[in-house]
């Protein structure tokens, strides 16, 4: 193991982490670990598929294109319903 288990958390990560470690071992608690994973995977790096001006993919979600509109509709909708449970 690297280095990495001694990097402090802030209170977010610390919290999602415990919240993580609760869930029972399950198949949903794989598929929930990989997409997380997947999803900061992509939201640190998107390398979104769009274009920029000079040809090189668009590094950023701060930009509003489909793609990171598509992601975040997807993400507000999923926690909409979440909290509507």
């Amino acid at each position: 193991m690297s280095g990495l288990g001694l990097i402090p958390l802030s209170p977010e990560e610390q919290k999602l982490l415990l919240a993580l470690r609760e869930i029972p071992p399950s198949r949903l608690r794989e598929l929930m670990t990989t997409l997380v994973g997947e999803l900061c995977d992509f939201v640190a790096a998107p390398g979104c598929a769009e274009m920029q001006a000079d040809g090189a993919p668009c590094p950023t979600t701060d930009v509003s294109c489909d793609e990171c509109r598509k992601l975040t509709t997807i993400l507000e909708g999923l926690r909409r319903r979440l909290h509507e449970s």
